[in-house]
């Protein structure tokens, strides 16, 4: 079998950015994770708190304290961040430090600028656990998907679990929202502790919408003798890019080229219909893709 597709890559040139495209960067995450913090704060202050429903982590810790001291909740977050932001100093880096550290801070401000209004949005428990949940979400998402963070759980976690290795990341975090809803049950009661382990639920969810998109797209690998016909088939038809990757097979030992590429949900039973009319005994492994970038179509217009 012939492997005259794989040709000597060019070399590669990285392109430095200019200094007025890093300023730009810089300042554009800088406004999402005041956008992101000021969402937060709303979601805190203007539904959640009012209506006795907690977040997890430091911030559902804050909540608890805040409602048995009424001291600034704003300022209790920052506080109990402190020793986390620099417990991520060494492992996660300057810049993360300081944007967590910006963003913690306009969160203070905005907790403060909301609870001064006296505003609340919703108290039906039902929408409070729904939009309260999304909302936070949507605030939180924003800050993470822009390297922050506003939960020094999530930090420690981290730390933990490098130190520890018989158990993840995850499973710390749960452990930690265990320990901090079980407490709900005492400041408040079970049900408004229920209420927030929702909310939690919800929030989590939308943070993983935030973070990796609404990108339904579909990964596949396609193992046939008949590559090239199904690469330039799809190319075709389906207007995408294939990649030719080189393999063997663990069995029989025979080099193998898997055919790659990266298509829509809409488009997956196109790619099925077009390898199977090629080729009824090609394998074929399909995966979900959260996320693309980069240069969909590559084929040549003449």
């Amino acid at each position: 079998m012939s492997f005259n597709i794989f040709r000597p890559k060019k070399k590669f040139v990285e392109k430095k950015k200019t200094k007025l495209e890093i300023f730009l960067e810089t300042f554009l995450r800088f406004i999402i994770l005041t956008i992101g913090a000021f969402i937060v704060a709303f979601a805190l202050e203007c539904i959640l708190l009012p209506n006795k429903v907690i977040d997890g982590g430091v911030i559902g810790i804050s909540m608890m304290l805040n409602y048995l001291t009424h001291f600034n909740l704003g300022l209790i977050i920052f506080l109990l961040n402190l020793p986390f932001i620099f417990l991520a100093w060494t492992n996660l880096g300057k810049m993360f430090v300081l944007q967590t550290f910006y963003s913690v801070i306009v969160l203070g401000f905005a907790t403060t600028y909301f609870v001064g209004l006296h505003y609340t949005v919703i108290k039906d428990p039902l929408l409070v656990v729904v939009f309260g949940g999304i909302i936070l979400g949507v605030g939180v998402g924003l800050i993470l998907r822009n390297s922050a963070s506003l939960d020094g759980t999530e930090i420690l976690s981290i730390k933990l679990s490098k130190k520890f290795s018989f158990m993840s990341i995850g499973e710390f975090l749960m452990g930690f929202n265990l320990l901090i809803y079980t407490a709900a049950i005492f400041v408040f009661n079970i049900e408004q502790a229920m209420y927030s382990i929702i909310t939690y639920f919800i929030t989590s969810r939308t943070i993983d919408v935030i973070i990796d998109g609404f990108n339904s797209s579909k990964s596949v690998r396609i193992v046939s003798n008949l590559y090239k016909e199904i690469g330039n088939k799809i190319m075709k038809e389906l207007d995408v890019s294939v990649t030719y990757i080189r393999s063997r097979g663990g069995y029989s030992g025979d080099e193998k080229i898997i055919t790659y590429c990266v298509v829509s949900r809409l488009e997956m039973s196109k790619v099925k219909e077009i390898v199977k009319s090629i080729d009824k005994k090609a394998f074929i492994v399909v995966e979900a893709v959260h996320e693309v970038e980069g240069v969909r179509v590559k084929r040549n217009k003449h």
